[in-house]
């Protein structure tokens, strides 16, 4: 190892997504000489997106930037300006379209009610009696009913997970969002937003001036790399970093189908949800909808379709059952005793939206 003198870096950062884009930006902003490697041939990690004709494609799906921490706003916006945008998607049950998330558009839908209080009795008398849900389709049904679960949670989440709901634990689902209000806004926050264009000029903004190397897999020459930096910043899978030394985490994966169609709009909406099991995409994202000032005469679609992970796939959700966990508590303890900075989704083994992620990156400790 070299003495941290003659190191031509005071950071190496592993992974040019947004954890590790904020800490460098951070970095340089301090004065430090700072290397950022990823293994793919671009930057922005998931929030990666690409021209296609006019149309701002969010090549992992969709990334919808949304806060009720004014702090964490203004800082994003000080790097470029995030466009207001709602999310108000389309479930498509069968052909049949509902509003989301579960307001009163959709208990019309569902059931013809209008006011609020028939919603409630009609949720009521669907709930059952079920005191000790034993898996998830038990946990649904208590918070929203036979109707709601069949018709909007079931499929959807057994195409995402790939296992039947009687399957799956009931912790999945903590809670239900209901609304008994005309409200299709997804999020609550009071800020939501995505920057005209997409996300690249936002993470070139953070990654200028750092040294950032792309194709380059620090396990490919991982002892080169321990010694280019006085400190390590990872936001890659945290059980790789320890050699799998206590057994692999899962994961979901998803794999993502572009076409381009010769029509100015296809779904009307940004994102439609296909609840029911036989359709095998869970989603059709319509990238033209995240941007009021697109006028491409193309649109572009993407379809999503889940799948399991398997070793060499893109590992996208970490799994929240009692195995993971408790696996993946045995590789934080491990970090929390390294002198590497472990930071994000697949080194911290958790599911974070990017407001999360910003935030830590901004407060953490470097």
């Amino acid at each position: 190892m070299l003495s941290s003198h003659s190191r031509p870096y005071d950071y190496l950062v592993v992974g040019a997504g947004l954890f590790g884009s904020v800490v460098a930006w951070r970095a340089v902003k301090a004065g430090k000489r700072v290397k950022v490697i990823d293994r793919r041939n671009h930057m922005g990690g998931n929030l990666y997106c690409k021209d296609i004709d006019g149309v701002a494609v969010h090549n992992y799906g969709p990334h919808i930037f949304h806060t009720s921490d004014e702090q964490v706003w203004q800082w994003v916006n000080s790097i470029v300006e995030f466009v207001p945008f709602i999310n108000s998607p389309i479930a498509n049950y069968k052909g049949k379209l509902y509003n989301l998330p579960f307001n009163m558009n959709t208990f019309h839908q569902l059931w013809g009610v209008t006011t609020a209080e028939e919603a409630q009795q009609k949720i009521e008398s669907q709930r059952g009696d079920i005191k000790n849900p034993q898996n998830l389709e038990q946990q649904a049904i208590s918070l929203v009913g036979t109707d709601i679960y069949h018709t909007l949670i079931k499929g959807y989440t057994e195409k995402q997970w790939g296992r039947d709901c009687r399957d799956l634990p009931a912790d999945i689902i903590r809670r239900l969002p209901v609304r008994f209000t005309y409200d299709n806004n997804y999020f609550n926050d009071t800020y939501q937003g995505i920057p005209q264009g997409g996300y690249n000029e936002f993470i070139s903004r953070l990654l200028a001036g750092a040294d950032v190397e792309l194709n380059c897999d620090f396990f490919d020459n991982r002892e080169h790399w321990e010694s280019v930096a006085d400190k390590i910043v990872y936001t890659g899978e945290i059980d790789r970093y320890f050699d799998y030394c206590y057994g692999r985490l899962e994961y979901r994966t998803l794999r993502f189908e572009h076409e381009q169609l010769n029509i100015p709009d296809y779904q009307g909406v940004a994102v439609m949800n296909f609840t029911d099991r036989e359709t095998p995409y869970t989603r059709i994202v319509e990238h033209r909808h995240f941007d009021s000032s697109c006028t491409a005469e193309r649109t572009v679609i993407t379809r999503e379709y889940p799948s399991e992970w398997q070793s060499g796939a893109e590992p996208y959700y970490p799994i929240g059952d009692n195995k993971n966990s408790t696996l993946a508590d045995k590789y934080r303890a491990l970090a929390a005793q390294s002198t590497t900075i472990f930071g994000g989704r697949l080194a911290e083994y958790r599911y974070y939206d990017m407001h999360h992620i910003v935030k830590k990156a901004l407060e953490i400790e470097l």
